[in-house]
Parts: structure tokens; C-alpha cells; sequence
């Protein structure tokens, strides 16, 4: 009898088999696909020689992650490159809103906003490892660092837009609407703000870097520590039930609820069946990634230098682009994100040449194509960036579940992340990542902390099993 077998090995999956593995247990991951990694992977998409991150690619909540820190992941080949501006968000004119990783910088350079950006994010920086840590768990819990989550709690729980009010600048708001943004829920509800503020906390306290090589670098460095730990991948390995695994004392699945009740849904009870049945996936993502000739031209000089650029201009227009898939529809104007790993990480494109990757918000399952609306809008702050184009290639919510089951709908973060989801997340309970049946537990981004390449849903669910089932 194997102890665990996690099903999936995306990140969470792979970071609660490792867990498992420090403890001298022995364990086997399934993965359906042909490679692990999840939406950790890395692909050439378009052209010979250029490197794309088909899912994630920026990882800020990865290199401060309270687990991922503790593990050797150097030693099996990680290593993280990170851009001389973490993030930049260009405005009409030529102007931009820079997030430094120097917090003081950051300040003058915001001007007359300085002091209230001070207020609202050098407590968070100070305190960083202990707002990861109390964070990236469930918010049932009783928190470690109570002043510093208070001080926390009171702006994460109020709407981005009711926050932007402490700020008079277009910059200051548009880099505090562009972070929260990426909750993917509108600005007006809570707790977006949450979000942005631990996005914009870890910009200054860790950095938002990318692996070396691509973000498929550190799925194989978490699949190298496990095996020299003694646990097992096997790829190619669809799950169709969990009463076609093997027998072990724990299972832990790397699964939506969608996929858990597919998998599992005979073996637990009704009522809970019927909560994971009733959750509530998010926007779907409408992603494209490009070969480039060249860097692209942004008019921001600052914009040049950044690993992650948020486009979409003013916290106005970022409001009404990201409220639209929740209407079923797609913005003239979307938010898109983008990163240009080759601005700090040159091994991903030929010599003198780029890739970038983007991706805006659209309702779920949502067919069309937003591609001239994702390029119109770089266009508008890089005038000359669509003539730089060698190559693109195009993934819509339905590609993008297609690709990875998990993605469903084409939502990035395992569920919408609403404030009720986000307490009961996927139920309300002190361990989420526990069910009904003492040998089963859930590890997906749909368990707490949610969304995001840190590995800590997995780590808890591991912690879990531990105790539950291994009376650790």
C-alpha cells in the first residue's frame, strides 16, 4: 500500500506530495497530461527558438511563498530572474505608474500620493513574512500576527474603488485598480482590494520574478525534489474514478470542485456533494502569446524595463473593463495583463528577438475573439508593437480548459473569488482541505489560499493528511 497519491501535479499537487515526501511517506502523483506542471508549464507556441509560458509566468506569491521558501529548490535547478522594475502601468501621454522594489522610490515618485502610499503599504512590507504566512491559509483561522491582519483587514475588506479614494493622482489609482484587477471580480465589490494589496506588498517585499528559462523550470525543480524524496510522478494518467487508484491511506486531489464531484462524488455525502456542485467559477481568460522582432515599443520609458506591464489605463477604465464579463460581455477596452519575460530572462527568444504573453478578463466559456481588442490596447501605449509581431497564438476560455481541466471555463483561479467563496472556499469550515471521508482531501487553488502559483493549498492539504490520517 502506496501512503499518498495526489491526483494532478500542477503546483499545489506537487507542493503537497513534497510535503508529504519530507515525512518519509512514500508517494505517487497521477497527471493526466504529458508533462506535470499544470498551468506551471512551459511551451514554444508560435515559432523555432521562442519559449512561451502557456499559463502562468510571473510568480511574486511564488518566490515569497512561506513553503516554497523552505525548500531547496535551487538545488534542483530553480533559480529566479527578476526585472529591474517589477510592474509598470503606462497612462495616455507617455506617463506611467512605476511599483519599485524599492518602497521609498516608489513614494517619490508618486508625488503628492506619496505619503497616503506609504500609509496604506509599509506596514504590509515591514511585515511581509507574517502577512504571507497569515494570508496564504484559510481566513477562519485565528490569526498569528492579529495588529498587523487588523490593520489588513480593515482596507482589504473594503471595495478597490472606495480604497483609490485615499489617493488624488491617476497613477496612484490606476497601480492600485491594475493589482486588484487581477481577482478578476468588479472594483466595487470586496475583497478585490485584498489582492492588490498583497500583490503590491510582495512587489516591494520579494519582487515579481519569473524562473529562469520559463515557469515549466519550477515545476521540474518541485518534480526533482520530490523523486529525490522518494515520491513518484506518472503522466498520461487520467483519473476517471477514485476507485481506480491505488490503494493508499490518503488521497489528495489537485481538483476543481467541478472535477472532484466527477472523480469522487459516489463517496461523499449528499450535502457536501451539493456544495462542491454549486460552486462558482469566475471570468475566463482570453490569453495570446507573441514572438517578437524586437522589444515592444512602449512610449513609457519605464514600461521597457518592466517584467510585468498592466494596460488598461485609469482606475475608471479598468472598473468598467472588468465588470463586463460579469454582464456577459467583453470590454471594448479589457484590461490585459502582460509580462515580458525576455526583458529580464533573454534565453526564452534568438538573439534580438522577444516573446510577451497577455491575457484579459472575458465572461466564462466565452467563444470569441478578443485578440484585435488585446493588441489595440498595447498599440495604444507602444505605438509600432503590432508591426513587431512574428507570430501569435491564441488560447480562449475553451482552449484553455482544453489544455488543463482545471481552467474551467477558462477562470485561472479555481473559483471565483468573491468574499463568500472566499470564506468558504470551497465550504466553510476551519480545514477546507479535509472532507467528509477520513481519507480524502481536496489541494486545488479552489481550497484556501485560492488563486496563485505558491503551492500553499497544497502544503495545507498536506499538513491535513498529516494529522488526519497519519497522526502526525
Amino acid at each position: 500500500m502506496i501512503d499518498a497519491v495526489v491526483v494532478g501535479a500542477g503546483p499545489n499537487g506537487l507542493a503537497a506530495a513534497v510535503a508529504l515526501a519530507t515525512e518519509g511517506l512514500s508517494v505517487k502523483v497521477l497527471e493526466a497530461a504529458r508533462v506535470p506542471g499544470g498551468a506551471a508549464r512551459t511551451e514554444a507556441l508560435t515559432l523555432p527558438g521562442f519559449l512561451h509560458d502557456v499559463g502562468s509566468a510571473v510568480y511574486p506569491l511564488g518566490v515569497g511563498s512561506p513553503f516554497f521558501r523552505t525548500l531547496p529548490l535551487a538545488d534542483h535547478g530553480l533559480e529566479w530572474v527578476h526585472p529591474e522594475i517589477p510592474l509598470a502601468h503606462p497612462l495616455d501621454g507617455g506617463r506611467a505608474a512605476v511599483l519599485h522594489r524599492d518602497l521609498d522610490r516608489t513614494v517619490r515618485e508618486l508625488g503628492v500620493d506619496g505619503p497616503a502610499y506609504r500609509s496604506l503599504l509599509a506596514p504590509l512590507v515591514r511585515g511581509w513574512p507574517s502577512l504571507a504566512r497569515n494570508v496564504l491559509t484559510t481566513p477562519l483561522r485565528i490569526p498569528t500576527a492579529p495588529i498587523l491582519m487588523a490593520r489588513f483587514g480593515l482596507r482589504a475588506l473594503r471595495p478597490t474603488d472606495r480604497l483609490a479614494e485615499r489617493f488624488r493622482t491617476e497613477e496612484a489609482r490606476a497601480l492600485l485598480a491594475g493589482n486588484a484587477a487581477h481577482a478578476g471580480i468588479p472594483l466595487d465589490q470586496v475583497p478585490g482590494a485584498a489582492a492588490g494589496l498583497v500583490l503590491m506588498a510582495a512587489g516591494h517585499a520579494v519582487g515579481w520574478p519569473v524562473p529562469r528559462g520559463g515557469a515549466g523550470a519550477l515545476t521540474r525543480s518541485l518534480v526533482s525534489l520530490l523523486e529525490a524524496r522518494g515520491g513518484v510522478v506518472v503522466t498520461d494518467h487520467r483519473v476517471e474514478s477514485v476507485d481506480d487508484l491505488p490503494d493508499a491511506r490518503a488521497v489528495l486531489l489537485d481538483l476543481t470542485p467541478r472535477q472532484v464531484v466527477a472523480v469522487a462524488g459516489h463517496r461523499l455525502p449528499a450535502p457536501y456533494a451539493r456544495t462542491l456542485e454549486e460552486w462558482r467559477y469566475g471570468p475566463g481568460a482570453f490569453k495570446v502569446d507573441w514572438a517578437l522582432d524586437g522589444p515592444i515599443p512602449w512610449e513609457a520609458e519605464a514600461c521597457r524595463r518592466a517584467g510585468t506591464v498592466h494596460v488598461g489605463g485609469t482606475l475608471e477604465e479598468i472598473a468598467e473593463a472588468e465588470r463586463a464579463p460579469w454582464a456577459g460581455e467583453v470590454a471594448d477596452r479589457p484590461f490585459v495583463l502582460l509580462a515580458q519575460p525576455t526583458v529580464m530572462d533573454p534565453s526564452r527568444a534568438p538573439d534580438g528577438r522577444h516573446t510577451a504573453w497577455a491575457y484579459c478578463h472575458v465572461p466564462t466559456r466565452w467563444t470569441g475573439d478578443a485578440t484585435a481588442a488585446v493588441e489595440a490596447q498595447v498599440e495604444r501605449f507602444a505605438p509600432g508593437f503590432t508591426q513587431r509581431i512574428l507570430a501569435r497564438s491564441v488560447h480562449g476560455p475553451p482552449a484553455l480548459e482544453a489544455w488543463n481541466a482545471n481552467l474551467v471555463g477558462g477562470d485561472v483561479n479555481g473559483g471565483s473569488p468573491t468574499l463568500s467563496q472566499t470564506l468558504g472556499r470551497p465550504v466553510f469550515a476551519r480545514r477546507p482541505w479535509a472532507t467528509p471521508v477520513d481519507d480524502l482531501y481536496l489541494c486545488s487553488a479552489s481550497t484556501p489560499p485560492g488563486g496563485g502559483v505558491h503551492g500553499m493549498c497544497g502544503y495545507h492539504a498536506a499538513r491535513t493528511a498529516l494529522k488526519r490520517s497519519f497522526g502526525r
